[in-house]
């Protein structure tokens, strides 16, 4: 009885019907659902039916999905659509809410009234109107209108799409940096809600020429401290658009009072693992930029090794998943360019079993970030006896370097690899990883 019902409910998935058992007698009722009710496309009951310019009705998202893949013509009748834009179909639609409260006894729910999708020209009218709210300083009605665009962005893809296509950022950005010139107190609320919109519609390329001036990013910065979970992630997240474009923003973000530590803190209490990646990005470009001055990096540097962020970081990479381990390590990469970081590295216990291990378990940026560590650390060795030289032979650290070359690399990664090599050599005579007087008093299982 069981495998028959599954049989009944199985084909009538499958020829569009919908089922439901009475309580009573066990029996299946079918509810058919009428082909011109279903989407052309995905042979379900349409939620939001349009209408294209062949006259032929589908389900929004099916058609979209369609258009957006590069196609111009109809999925049914193959010819060219001579406009893209759906038209919605409220007759069609009226018909299938009517129908599915006829059948609602079988368990059939009444389908909601889809809402309008954002268009271009209602974007540009509200574009329109944020900039007269910042000519006129109007706060209040500048917040408004940057609350009705996260929740417009919120509301479906199709309108973040929209937003991003339409350069929302960028019309945003330029009023986030006209509040921030004012008095900061007098706008704290406006320039949060346009940072949370900001957050939002990422990424956004656009927005970089506003949000990176000194106003900017100051603001950005004090609400990178904020006590506020939510204010601290929008924050760090608008940074990481920024930082990555641009080395002269890493340098700006080093020498704004706080960041380093607002960073560090974001790590150290990580808010969520999204938060945690753009922190480590953000570090990365701040302790790799080329273009800030030694003194301006070496300070850097030695902010975050005072502040315990080896040790953070090598004790994060002991089980950390595949993204937050490539940044983790990069970050490491950048902090034994330097002393002090080095230094904090050989006195750790994790950093050769956690570099070794990760040479051929995360990835081939991890294997790179890995190798790089690894020689570094092992080329300014001055220890007498050989210090990480000895603990990465004793933890296989030669037998992974030479199935590394084994298997292939880039060819920098190689040249170090190879090195390596040739400085394990020299200590691998004096190193037993396993002594065979440990076996002798062991009892042989045959």
């Amino acid at each position: 009885m069981m495998i028959s019902t599954w049989r009944k409910r199985r084909a009538a998935r499958l020829a569009g019907k919908q089922l439901r058992p009475e309580s009573e007698t066990g029996d299946i009722h079918e509810v058919t659902i009428p082909n011109h009710f279903r989407c052309p496309i995905s042979l379900e009951l349409m939620k939001d039916p349009v209408t294209m310019s062949s006259g032929i009705s589908y389900d929004r998202e099916s058609i979209e999905k369609w258009i957006e893949a590069g196609n111009a013509t109809c999925p049914m009748t193959n010819k060219v659509l001579r406009n893209l834009d759906p038209i919605p179909n409220h007759t069609i639609r009226k018909m299938i809410q009517d129908w599915c409260v006829a059948n609602s006894s079988y368990g059939i729910e009444r389908i909601p009234t889809p809402r309008i999708p954002l268009s271009s020209e209602a974007v540009s009218e509200i574009h329109s109107k944020i900039k007269t709210a910042c000519r006129k300083g109007d706060q209040a009605g500048c917040q408004n209108l940057a609350a009705k665009i996260k929740a417009l962005a919120k509301e479906s893809e199709r309108n973040k799409r929209c937003l991003v296509a339409a350069e929302t950022a960028g019309v945003l950005s330029s009023a986030f940096e006209e509040f921030s010139k004012a008095s900061f107190d007098d706008h704290v609320a406006v320039l949060e809600e346009i940072l949370s919109s900001l957050a939002v519609l990422l990424p956004h390329d656009k927005a970089s020429t506003y949000l990176g001036s000194d106003a900017s990013m100051d603001c950005v910065v004090w609400f990178l401290k904020s006590e506020d979970l939510s204010t601290r992630r929008n924050a760090v997240l608008v940074l990481k658009e920024l930082v990555p474009l641009d080395n002269r923003k890493a340098d700006m973000l080093s020498e704004t009072e706080g960041a380093v530590e607002a960073l560090f803190k974001l790590i150290k209490a990580p808010i969520c693992p999204t938060a945690t990646k753009a922190s480590l990005l953000i570090i990365y470009h701040m302790v790799m930029s080329s273009s800030s001055s030694s003194p301006t990096k070496a300070k850097t540097i030695a902010t975050f090794v005072d502040l315990g962020l080896v040790s953070l970081l090598l004790e994060m990479l002991v089980d950390a998943e595949r993204s937050i381990c490539e940044k983790a390590l990069g970050v490491l990469d950048g902090i034994c360019d330097w002393d002090q970081g080095r230094e904090k590295a050989y006195n750790h216990a994790l950093t050769i079993p956690v570099l070794v291990r990760k040479i051929h378990r995360v990835s081939d940026l991890a294997m790179k970030f890995s190798v790089s560590i690894l020689f570094k650390l092992c080329m300014n060795e001055k220890r007498g006896n050989g210090g990480v030289l000895v603990e990465a032979i004793q933890r296989n650290g030669f037998e992974k370097l030479l199935v590394l070359l084994q298997v292939g690399c880039e060819e920098r990664t190689r040249e170090k690899a190879t090195q390596l090599l040739k400085l394990l050599n020299v200590y691998r005579s004096r190193v037993d990883c396993i002594d065979t007087v440990d076996f002798k008093n062991l009892k042989k299982p045959f």
